[in-house]
């Protein structure tokens, strides 16, 4: 699933949830043959982040999603239901946050720019070839970027990197076809880039979802 949220992009690996607050609007993206439950929370019930942010969703939390969508409205009123759902209630907020979002930008300049990276992540240009794009210095870009996503430009585009190989990874694209689309220059580069920013190689981290 990807979800767009405001000024973000968010991916939602196998076995993750997307947390988004009350009143966001957002537009969910299913990618082909995607199953998945939209779980709603009372705000009073339950601490979770003021933020948008992807869960790493435990197998037991997980069953517990499934077996209370496979029941009707009438089984949850029971009282071992009630536990359940209270359980659910609690464990929720303990499951590891993980950032997969990219941040699109409010700036009509910078969000320009976010549109050329997703139409084309391959896009190699520099940070002095972008500031000529947008008709800026290069000093004032890369301030402009850190202040609208709190990165560097590198970290921009490697954030964006690490959303679009999860998409395509997941949907079944090998590691080489993942790195030639996104512009590396060998495998192993998008590989070493790929664990340091998740812990773990592209197929480890694929197949634990």
């Amino acid at each position: 699933m990807t979800c767009e949220v405001n000024d973000e992009l968010w991916m939602v690996p196998n076995q993750s949830a997307m947390w988004i607050p009350p009143g966001l609007p957002h537009r969910n993206l299913p990618s082909a043959a995607a199953t998945f439950c939209f779980v709603y929370f009372e705000p009073s019930r339950t601490v979770l982040p003021e933020k948008c942010c992807t869960l790493s969703v435990s197998p037991l939390v997980r069953e517990m999603i499934l077996h209370l969508a496979s029941i009707s409205q009438e089984a949850t009123m029971q009282t071992e239901m009630h536990l359940l759902i209270n359980l659910l209630f609690h464990m929720m907020p303990q499951m590891p946050r993980e950032q997969l979002n990219f941040p699109l930008s409010n700036d009509a300049r910078l969000r320009k720019v976010a549109r050329k990276l997703l139409d084309d992540p391959a896009d190699r240009r520099t940070i002095k070839e972008w500031a000529s794009f947008l008709a800026l210095s290069e000093r004032t870009y890369s301030r402009l970027v850190v202040k609208e996503t709190g990165m560097t430009f590198g970290q921009w585009r490697k954030q964006l990197h690490i959303v679009i190989s999860l998409q395509r990874l997941i949907e079944g694209e090998t590691v080489q076809m993942v790195s030639e689309r996104l512009g590396y220059d060998s495998v192993s580069a998008f590989i070493t880039m790929f664990k340091k920013a998740l812990g773990k190689s592209p197929r480890r981290y694929i197949s634990k979802n």
